[in-house]
């Protein structure tokens, strides 16, 4: 999936809209600058805001009481972040970080659910992002269960790598352990399995992506997956 290809930031939910449209909910928008880090979102707080990315990389993850947390999805600029707001929900189940460090396009809750009534258009495409979000999720759960650390890392760096500029990630042990729900001994295993196969070079706090078809070999069958409903989601808005 190719998410990042202009030198112009964009929304490609956003883009699929009609040009009138698109250019009157661009109006309530507010473009912001998100560190890599920034929590943007927490479970059982209010979502004061949607948040549209532009070229930055948001983890969607479900936590534990036990202080345990999984990565079941993330959006880049192919996506968004809030889409329970269309449902309704102004609570967040799952909390969203910053995994890349980027701008957004943000727009305040009532607004969002406003321009939702009035544009049948702007519903449709948040309807098929909610499709493809869902199976994400789904997807997911399944892969943590089922795939080794390697292939589900392997499977991870490529959905990054889809969603960034360059091929370079600056990524500690501990992040990338609580994005697979893994210890960091497994995380530091894989990694060095893949830099062992020449796929990616592994230091501390960086990978750097070195051939990405030998990635997509070691990754499971979720990758693919995911980039099908992806492109099946682009056919239905262009």
């Amino acid at each position: 999936m190719d998410v990042i290809t202009s030198a112009s930031p964009s929304n490609r939910l956003l883009d699929s809209l009609p040009e009138d449209e698109r250019l009157c909910f661009l109006a309530d928008c507010e473009t912001v600058d998100l560190e890599f880090g920034r929590m943007v979102a927490q479970p059982g707080e209010s979502m004061t805001h949607a948040l549209f990315p532009l070229d930055c990389l948001i983890s969607l993850i479900a936590t534990l009481e036990s202080g345990g947390r999984l990565e079941v999805a993330m959006a880049g600029n192919e996506g968004m972040v809030g889409i329970s707001l269309m449902l309704g929900a102004q609570k967040s189940s799952l909390q969203a970080l910053a995994q890349g460090a980027g701008q957004v396009l943000c727009i305040p809750s009532s607004c969002f659910q406003d321009h939702l009534k009035r544009s049948p258009e702007l519903e449709v495409v948040m309807k098929r992002y909610l499709n493809v979000l869902m199976s994400q999720i789904s997807r997911s759960a399944v892969c943590a269960h089922f795939h080794g650390v390697e292939a589900r890392l392997a499977r991870w760096l490529l959905m990054t790598h889809d969603r960034t500029r360059g091929d370079e990630m600056h990524i500690t042990h501990e992040f990338l352990s609580g994005m697979l729900g893994v210890r960091r001994a497994g995380v530091t295993k894989a990694a060095k399995a893949l830099q062992s196969r020449g796929l990616i070079d592994y230091q501390r706090g960086r990978i750097t992506v070195l051939e990405r078809p030998g990635l997509d070999e070691a990754s499971c069958n979720c990758y693919i997956a995911d980039r099908e409903i992806y492109a099946r989601m682009r056919e239905q808005v262009a």
